[in-house]
């Protein structure tokens, strides 16, 4: 799969409809898996992406993979895009990301982010650089 990349900004109407940026969807698909991310985001993920991760993640001992299984599975949604190619975001994961007009979906590797823009812009605003410096320097970039 290749690497999803590029930061997209979009709508969403009254109804949780947003356009699905079409670079993106050629690498998610047309069908793909909307779930609960981190810091108050949304992923999506290929269809076969998801399901990898699923069974890996329903591999761990209960005691070990329920929190996880919760954070993830019970949240995940599987979404087409219509032929405007615009997707529904359900209800749960709207309110879950704050998510209201103004969106911007993120590329980043092996999922696409989609982020209330306030939210996308608060957390930009506390990127350290010299921490992504030192993250870049451990890479040898």
């Amino acid at each position: 799969m290749s690497s999803l990349t590029g930061s997209f900004t979009q709508s969403m109407d009254i109804k949780g409809r947003m356009s699905f940026p079409i670079k993106l969807r050629e690498i998610l698909g047309e069908q793909f898996v909307v779930t609960r991310g981190l810091d108050g985001c949304l992923f999506a993920y290929a269809s076969d992406v998801f399901d990898t991760m699923a069974a890996r993640i329903n591999a761990l001992p209960m005691s070990k993979g329920r929190d996880l299984q919760r954070f993830f599975l019970s949240w995940a949604s599987e979404v087409t895009a219509d032929k405007q190619g615009r997707i529904l975001i359900p209800q749960n994961l709207r309110e879950f990301a704050k998510l209201d007009k103004e969106i911007i979906v993120t590329g980043v590797g092996d999922r696409a982010e989609i982020w209330d823009k306030a939210t996308w812009d608060a957390l930009n605003s506390r990127i350290d650089e010299d921490n992504i410096m030192a993250q870049m320097e451990e890479l040898n970039f």
